[in-house]
């Protein structure tokens, strides 16, 4: 049981509040206890008023009591609101501090990859960004205001004892009851259901489709605004269906909590009444007693009220995430060998079987390659056929299922990780834009102006901005590119890496925005640049294809054919139909030289 409460959403967002700011905390949870025991205390000093009054005592006192509540009264309430507000900024920044260490921390990227954990990272990574609900600054104040409202019901009938023992019981559960009776989502029932969440999600995907701008010219060219805003309204609708299904009040439960709570408030007044009437009671009593009969009615609306379930939920997610993306991206590390000068002999996939996180088959099957050091290689094939998993894995962004990745003979895991990657540069399909300087963008970690130069030189990139242009338009004197200008940006970066000290040069699709030629001229001026490093090429053109010292062909996860170009074309196999695709595409009567082959998708 004390596990089970523990667990609960609700708990755990409490439980995060004094690990963010534990003074801030505190003084959020004596503010909110002032907040509900001053109405009581309001009740008991207007009746110590009433009472002086009435015997002809002193007003002093209890006029300077009442004037103090009083004033306590609307000084707690806006001051409250700030601390919670200041509590709910500093609780967002250490989630998403969080947050960035559970993605940033684990060494691989097996986490990111992992589909059950898609839901929680999307609740963690929005959540304060006004999508699913207000922001935890805004949130705190709805949150206080329910809690308030309990404290408020329970000193009340704490107050009542004081006229007889049996009516805060009936009061309190009389109007209690209505949380039972009208079934309170944010208390009896889970809204974070896989049918709301996947609502939530496609909602949220096709909102982002409308506001996001790479998706804007094909809106306008297909005429797809009215569909995505239909597609939105109906998604939405469904969520909000979804949710007021959890929430609605039915007509019976509601007749039922309005017999209970008239017939104990009836009850209970009725006793008062009755007490004055034969002078058991005085008059300033009376007022006290009346007021917090009536204080007690707000045990039905204080309690964890929506916001809070809408903010423990990322909480949770961050939490959560904590725990399962540190194993799920681990690597295993079984020794710290020094990278330096790797590799001298040879790069070898030795029995390599891989699967992604979550999936049933195998990318990669007892795949075996060996690359000789200081050669380039490209690697052709179907989509899906293990491409990039190849160079996912030389990077060691993950390890094999089984088999070893070796170099000069030593498995990676046995090599120091961050040396090693030292020693590796990449340019990935989906590459990062940095809104930063030009100099940044080629090398974020540092280098000598002289080096960043050559590397544009190098990637033909070298009149595109200034150093100290900001590649983003949205700063002042920033500037934007076009997807070819970005694809050599992201070239440079890495003949930068050469120039500090690379030895693998890993290349997956790093031109499909560029021409045939301009990929032919980036390519030999990367192979020019990387002449003493081991080259690996992953693209679907086979003009830039055909000038690595050797070519493999992967298909369904293991090589099927391996040689040179010339090689490969004599052997007529499937290396040669590819290529001959690709050719065709310029028509029957053309004469097509193989240095004009152009693109085509390979499956």
């Amino acid at each position: 049981m004390l596990a089970r409460l523990r667990a609960r959403p609700e708990v755990r967002f409490f439980g995060v509040l004094p690990q963010v700011d534990r003074r801030l905390a505190y003084a959020w949870w004596v503010l909110l206890l002032l907040r509900g025991v001053l109405p009581a205390a309001l009740a008991v000093s207007m009746g110590a008023l009433v009472g002086a009054v009435e015997r002809g005592a002193a007003l002093d006192g209890p006029l300077v009591a009442v004037g103090v509540v009083f004033v306590l009264l609307q000084i707690l309430a806006p001051l409250h609101a700030e601390v919670g507000s200041n509590l709910g900024d500093r609780t967002g920044a250490w989630l998403n501090d969080r947050l960035m260490e559970a993605t940033l921390g684990p060494p691989g990227i097996a986490h990111l990859e992992h589909g059950d954990l898609v839901d929680d990272l999307t609740m963690a990574r929005d959540f304060d960004l006004g999508i699913s609900g207000p922001p935890l600054s805004v949130s705190m104040g709805f949150i206080a205001g329910g809690l308030a409202e309990i404290v408020v019901g329970i000193a009340s009938a704490a107050v009542l004892f004081g006229y007889a023992w049996w009516a805060p019981p009936l009061l309190a559960g009389a109007w209690g009851s209505t949380h039972w009776l009208l079934r309170e989502s944010s208390i009896w029932r889970n809204r974070q259901t896989d049918e709301v969440n996947l609502a939530q999600r496609h909602a949220d995907y096709t909102y982002r489709l409308a506001v996001d701008p790479p998706a804007a010219k094909e809106m306008r060219l297909f005429g797809l605004a009215g569909w995505t805003v239909d597609r939105f309204a109906d998604r939405r609708r469904r969520l909000v269906d979804l949710r007021w299904e959890a929430t609605r009040l039915h007509e019976r439960p509601i007749r039922w909590a309005l017999v209970i709570v008239l017939a104990a408030n009836a009850l209970v007044f009725w006793s008062l009444a009755d007490s004055v009437a034969d002078g058991r009671l005085g008059l300033g009593s009376v007022v006290a007693f009346a007021q917090v009969a009536l204080g007690v009615s707000a045990l039905a609306f204080g309690g964890l009220n929506w916001a809070l379930p809408i903010s423990a939920q990322p909480v949770v997610a961050v939490l959560k995430l904590r725990e399962a993306m540190a194993p799920s991206g681990a690597l295993e590390q079984r020794a710290e060998g020094d990278a330096g000068g790797m590799p001298a002999r040879e790069i070898r996939f030795r029995d390599v079987s891989f699967a992604y996180p979550g999936a049933e088959s195998r990318v990669l099957d007892g795949f075996d390659l060996t690359i000789q050091a200081g050669t380039s290689l490209a690697i052709v094939g179907q989509n899906g056929a293990g491409k990039t998993t190849l160079a996912k894995l030389l990077c060691r962004l993950h390890d094999p299922v089984s088999g070893a990745v070796e170099v000069d003979g030593v498995d990676l895991r046995d090599l120091d990780l961050a040396a090693w990657r030292a020693r590796v540069t990449a340019v990935f399909q989906d590459f990062v834009r940095y809104d930063l300087p030009l100099r940044d963008n080629i090398a974020p970690l540092g280098a000598p102006d002289d080096a960043v130069l050559a590397a544009l030189a190098g990637a033909g990139a070298s009149s595109l901005a200034t150093l100290d242009t900001i590649l983003a338009k949205g700063y002042e004197g920033g500037t934007d590119l076009s997807g070819g200008q970005w694809q050599r940006v992201a070239l440079a970066r890495a003949l930068c890496a050469i120039e500090l000290g690379a030895g693998v040069v890993i290349l997956d699709e790093p031109t499909a925005q560029l021409d045939v030629r301009g990929e032919a001229e980036v390519f030999e001026r990367v192979l020019a640049a990387a002449r003493h490093s081991t080259t690996i090429l992953v693209s679907h053109r086979f003009s830039t294809v055909r000038h690595a010292d050797r070519i493999c062909v992967l298909d369904a996860g293991r090589v099927v054919e391996l040689g040179s170009h010339q090689e490969l074309m004599a052997l007529d196999g499937r290396y040669r139909r590819m290529f001959d695709l690709q050719a065709s595409r310029f028509g029957d009567d053309t004469d097509v030289g193989e240095e004009d082959a152009d693109v085509v998708a390979l499956d």
